[in-house]
């Protein structure tokens, strides 16, 4: 278990049993150079399902002309649907025309999302945060009308590749306002990989004043080598819902620099040898991560599908 002797504490009212929400075949391929084939992505979420993965972002919406390395999306989630029992599959919707195909495809799940930062928003969507906040109040209602729950992410939290530091009053505020609006889950984004412990303590309690952690998830990108610092400081304070990209995968288009994800496998590696609870089979991830090298042509940064897991050998 956590060895903290403020986690005794915090495990009477918060549960060992941590969420992984995947993003690799979203947030991860976004980024990748060239288009995957729908059946190898379809090969991938295969192997996250066998993993144990039960929460997984498949796509985005988003026009092909700005990420062409998503233009299946449709294809993709006809043919991931039906979802095995118990998995929820969901995907970005920047705005109404992406709303109403991931309406048609039959998805559950929906993710809308918005900057911290004035900078980024515009480099991102072309939008101020105000502008971009209408939309989503444009989306939100007719979503949730429709059956579909709706998850909310805010980037550049921690800080912004134009702008620098933000002030963690303006996200926390953010966050807030998504919450309102009737997102069911936050998730707070560590976009460029800058954050620290400390910083994430400080913003974590923040956060913790405007709405309950359980409606809270961290984004971490590990562009600095910091996400599982930053994770273990979210997990101190009582987070226990992390994105994660297998393989560490990703990065962001209108983030220079960005690294992908904090590694599922080294996530779950982490968490497993706390003793908490994923529900993740780690050696199936492992196979996961290979699977996502093999699709994408290339080495991953994530260590845990290379190492391998943690294994004493027998005294001879």
């Amino acid at each position: 278990m956590y060895p903290s002797s403020r986690c005794a504490i915090i495990r009477r009212v918060v549960s060992d049993v941590v969420s992984v929400y995947e993003v690799s075949l979203r947030d991860g391929l976004q980024n990748e150079k060239g288009f995957v084939p729908t059946e190898s992505k379809r090969a991938l979420l295969d192997a996250l399902v066998a993993a144990g993965l039960r929460r997984l972002e498949l796509t985005s919406f988003v026009s092909p002309k700005w990420i062409p390395q998503l233009a299946d999306a449709e294809q993709l989630a006809r043919a991931s649907l039906p979802a095995p029992e118990g998995v929820s599959l969901s995907a970005l919707v920047p705005n109404g025309t992406g709303l109403e195909r991931a309406i048609a495809t039959g998805l559950p799940e929906i993710a809308v999302f918005l900057s911290a930062s004035e900078t980024h928003s515009k480099k991102n969507i072309n939008k101020s945060i105000e502008r971009a906040f209408e939309v989503i109040e444009e989306l939100v209602p007719p979503a949730r009308a429709t059956g579909l729950r709706v998850r909310g992410y805010v980037s550049t939290v921690w800080g912004c590749p134009y702008e620098g530091e933000v002030e963690p009053a303006k996200a926390v505020a953010i966050a807030a306002r998504l919450l309102a609006i009737g997102c069911y889950e936050i998730s707070l984004g560590d976009t460029i990989g800058v954050g620290n412990p400390r910083q994430t303590r400080e913003l974590v309690k923040r956060v913790a004043d405007a709405m309950p952690l359980e409606r809270v998830a961290l984004h971490l990108h590990d562009t600095r080598g910091t996400a599982l610092a930053n994770i273990l400081a979210g997990l101190d304070l009582g987070v226990r819902t992390f994105d994660a990209s297998v393989g560490g995968m990703g990065g962001c288009p209108y983030a220079p620099g960005a690294a992908g994800n904090v590694a599922t496998e080294d996530l779950v590696f982490l968490l497993h040898g706390m003793g908490f609870d994923t529900g993740v089979d780690l050696e199936a991830l492992i196979e996961a991560g290979q699977v996502a090298e093999r699709i994408v042509g290339h080495p991953l940064p994530g260590k845990v599908h290379k190492a391998g897991p943690f294994k004493p050998r027998a005294m001879g």
